[in-house]
Parts: C-alpha cells; structure tokens; sequence
C-alpha cells in the first residue's frame, strides 16, 4: 500500500469507482481530522464521507443532562463535568435554567475537569461536601473512569454515569432498512481498547467494508482506500490500519477494568432512542457511589423520550448520517458555536461545530475532478 497521504490521494483518484460511495466515520476525531484537512475537498466527488454517531456530547440523554443541572441547582453538592457538558441545552421554558453552565452563572457549585484524577482531587480535598461526577463519553473515556473506580474512591464522591459504547449504534445503523452508508471507517482509539474484531459484525453479518484507522491523513485516506477497493473488488474484509497501536483483541487490562466497575445496560441516545446493550452504567457492586440511587427525586421519567431534542433541531438526522450539517434548518441560522441550540454544535467532536469551525457556512465545497 502506498505510504503517504499524497501517494494514497493518487492512488484514490485513479481508482475505476462504480459511482457514488458513502464511507460513514463513526468517530468525532476522525470527523474533525478529516475536516481540518479538507480531505472533502481534494477526494473525488462521488466519494461522500459521512461523520457518524461518534460524539458522546451531542448524543447523552436530555434526561441525564437535566438531572445534572437539578443536582447541582437544589442540592449541595460540587457537580463536576468535562468541559463540553457544560453548554449542552436541555428543552426547558425560556426562563429556566437550560444547561449546566448557566447554572454555574445562577451560583450552582459546578467545575469543569479533564480527567477522573481530578475528581478524586476534589473530593478528597473537600471531605465535608458530596461531590457529583457526571461522566458522558465512549469506552475511551471510560475506561479511565473505570480505572478510577477500581482503585477506590472517596466515599464522599458520587458518579452520575452516562457512557455509551461505539458499535450497538453501528449495528442499529446497519440493521434499518435503508443504511446511510456502504463502507465503514472504524475508530482507532476505541479499537484500542476493545480490540479490531469488535467490528467484525460489519463485514461478517452485512457484508461491508470496514477499515479501523488511526486520526492522521495518511491513516484516514489508507482506510478510504482499503474500503474503496474492497467495493471494486468486491472481496470485503475488516483491514486493521492503524496497526501501530490497534491490535484484533485489544487491551485485556482495560476492558477488565470496563467489565469490573461497569454493567452494559439498554440505553437512550438523545434523538434516537434506546438501542439495547450500548449503556454503560455503574455495577451493582458501587450502588453507594451512583448518583442516581442518592438523587432519585431529579429523574424527570416525561424526559424519556427519544425526540428530546429543541424544536427546529436536526442534530438527531445528522448523528445518523442522514444530513449533512449544512442541511439542518438552524445550521448557520439560530445555531452557531456561540449560540448553540442543539448538541452538536457544542462540542469539538460534534460534527456542525467542526463544519463551522474549519470554515464551511452554507453548502459544502466539493472538488471538481479533471
């Protein structure tokens, strides 16, 4: 295989396509990767790369986020959250408190943290006060988590879990009738952990290329190209690209720590719905440091539905790879990164906020082919 990103580009675009192909990325980084490097701009036009459901900030449930900010308002806790959470809206009247920052603004104890050392570091320093971590994120994310509880916490630190795994939304994908996508480029850093063959089911079961890819161009344009000539082919197979670090099985240490603290539960994807063992929640075994069990009057059960998110929002469509960001009705208009009205303009990993932040405002450039 070619060895750089300009030799793969040319080995792309003389590539006999049959016609149009649509590779989804299921990560946020790969999504931001792939835009910062204009790699849109450069590929053939029939080849569409579509971001998928890989930003864990714009698919947590409004009820969780809601029950956050109850926690933090009426209670007297430290409610702690990565960063992204913070500006995540819930559907609220217009007056009310709507996301975690403005309830930091109303007076609410709330700091954002990058890493589950610094919650330990809170609550230890603060024995007298219960301290709430709202954890959002992918196996990536909590795995650390994970790592955290099996060390031991303070007994003062509570957990209000909200992890979600990568590929029961793939699959939920590819088991509708119409799948958006006819090649799959798999995320490196959660094959990391949980291993290549995890998704194995893509080729095994419906039959369609798959590549895990690491975040550089060159890693990201050898998937395409591996998917691409899978199709033309038509001998489809999972090719691990991002050998470096990814190996079939994966970090055994890791998924130990996952399987140890945490249970996989159904759970709600917001504007999605539930989709059957994609939850990660805290095992029965730590039911003294689940949030939800101390703080079971903030559950709002009327939240619970998947069309939760703002009026006018398409950030659902668009974690399904169903539209373009450019194609939701607010994009641009009402929600930018300073004002967002839906998830994914919030976060770095959400696909509108990249769009925007790498300079695409209305219709996306395509390169036109010689």
């Amino acid at each position: 295989m070619p060895a750089n990103a300009k030799q793969l580009l040319e080995k792309i675009r003389e590539l006999p396509l049959p016609g149009k192909v649509r590779i989804m990325n299921v990560c946020g980084g790969h999504e931001r990767s792939i835009s910062m490097a204009g790699l849109r701009t450069v590929l053939p036009r029939n080849i569409e790369l579509i971001p998928g459901p890989g930003c864990p900030v714009c698919i947590c449930p409004e009820e969780d986020i809601y029950q956050a900010i109850q926690i933090a308002v009426h209670e007297d806790v430290v409610l702690l959250a990565f960063g992204d959470m913070l500006r995540v809206p819930v559907n609220v009247p217009k007056n009310a408190i709507r996301t975690l920052e403005q309830a930091k603004a109303a007076g609410a104890d709330i700091r954002p943290i990058a890493s589950p050392a610094e919650a330990v570091k809170i609550a230890t320093g603060n024995p007298e006060k219960t301290v709430v971590f709202f954890v959002a994120g992918f196996e990536t994310t909590c795995t650390p988590v994970a790592a955290m509880l099996a060390e031991g916490i303070p007994g003062n630190l509570l957990i209000l879990m909200s992890g979600r795994l990568t590929w029961p939304a793939v699959a939920m994908l590819l088991d509708s009738d119409t799948p958006a996508f006819d090649a799959l480029i798999a995320p490196g850093h959660v094959a990391t952990i949980m291993g290549s063959k995890e998704w194995r089911f893509v080729v095994d079961q419906h039959h369609i290329p798959a590549a895990v890819a690491g975040f550089t161009s060159d890693s990201l344009l050898a998937a395409t190209y591996s998917v691409l000539r899978q199709i033309i082919e038509k001998k489809v197979f999972l090719d691990n690209c991002y050998t470096q670090v990814v190996k079939p099985d994966g970090n055994h240490l890791a998924q130990q720590l996952l399987h140890s603290t945490l249970d996989v539960v159904d759970a709600p994807w917001r504007g999605i719905g539930i989709i059957p063992k994609s939850g990660l929640e805290l095992a029965e075994k730590l039911a003294a440091h689940n949030a939800r069990e101390r703080f079971p009057e903030y559950a709002d059960e009327a939240r619970k539905k998947a069309g939760a998110m703002p009026p006018g929002c398409d950030c659902a469509k668009v974690v399904l790879g169903k539209i373009k960001p450019t194609e939701c009705r607010l994009y641009g208009k009402s929600c930018t990164p300073r004002n967002p009205v839906g998830p994914c303009m919030v976060s770095d990993e959400g696909a509108c906020r990249i769009w925007w932040a790498t300079g695409i405002k209305s219709s996306l450039p395509t390169k036109t082919d010689p």
